[in-house]
């Protein structure tokens, strides 16, 4: 068993809170990584910051900068909204290489609140491929279990698999396969090496699967999710890469951003190593 913990920033979200805050929270609670918000490096570098300064400040905690999280709108049909969403991407793809961070998030953003044409989708992620590679970023595709368009993960491996481009690797979700599909098979279909990062987060009782969302995720083991089933068909599947901790609970946000990860990464190992 060779996975390894991350901290999505959503999790600790403060007041007055920067990157290089949560960079530190991230490293005290014993965290090997970190997923930071393109909007809080934006947030940083306006006031006065550097992505240098991000950069270094991970190297000094021994914090690898995991993935990034944004919203381009890569996918959407309309050719003059992709094109503004291609150019946020490479704007995305330009701080991740300057951070040193292997991957950038693409998620449905544009077309989750619609059914779009999915066997469209694959072409205008290859064209995602074909500009990260240039960066020496790799994008993986996510889906989203809330959208109509790349909601579920069979559709995030027809996307995967139908673009034309090798190596490509995808972001999953325990919330949002639940979400999606009400079950979390699916990772036994992923090859070797092709699952690029898990978020991992749990959902509660209730309220139920059609009205849940993201600001219900509790912590891992406090909720339905099935872990036995979860961590064996990973270890099956030979993924060592990371296990990232992403919530958008208010409640714990109000606990305060090093408590919340002290208590994450402690649940998180006992639904894994337990």
């Amino acid at each position: 068993m060779g996975f390894k913990y991350c901290l999505n920033t959503s999790t600790i979200l403060a007041n007055g809170q920067t990157v290089l805050d949560e960079i530190d929270v991230a490293a005290e609670a014993g965290y090997a990584g970190i997923e930071p918000w393109v909007k809080d490096l934006d947030a940083f570098v306006d006031g006065g910051g550097t992505l240098d300064e991000v950069r270094e400040k991970a190297v000094s905690r021994n914090l690898q900068i995991v993935n990034l999280i944004a919203f381009p709108e890569w996918a959407v049909p309309e050719d003059d909204r992709r094109a503004e969403g291609m150019e946020e991407a490479e704007r995305c793809l330009a701080i991740a290489k300057a951070l040193n961070c292997p991957y950038l998030a693409t998620p449905p953003r544009g077309i989750h609140d619609r059914v779009v044409d999915l066997r469209a989708v694959p072409e205008r992620f290859a064209a995602v491929v074909d500009l990260a590679e240039g960066y020496g970023v790799t994008p993986l595709v996510e889906y989203w279990g809330i959208a109509q368009t790349l909601g579920t993960t069979g559709e995030a491996l027809f996307v995967a698999s139908e673009c034309g481009r090798p190596n490509v690797q995808i972001l999953a979700d325990v919330f949002h396969m639940w979400k999606g599909s009400g079950h979390h098979h699916g990772f036994e279909h992923f090859g070797p090496g092709k699952l690029g990062l898990i978020h991992v987060n749990d959902y509660p009782e209730t309220p139920g699967r059609d009205t849940v969302t993201d600001a219900d995720r509790v912590y891992p083991g406090d909720g339905l999710a099935d872990w036995k089933q979860i961590v064996s068909d990973l270890n099956t599947l030979g993924y060592d890469g990371y296990l990232s901790l992403e919530l958008f609970n208010e409640s714990y946000w109000a606990k305060g951003a090093r408590v919340v990860a002290r208590e994450g990464i402690k649940k998180l190992k006992a639904c894994v190593e337990g």
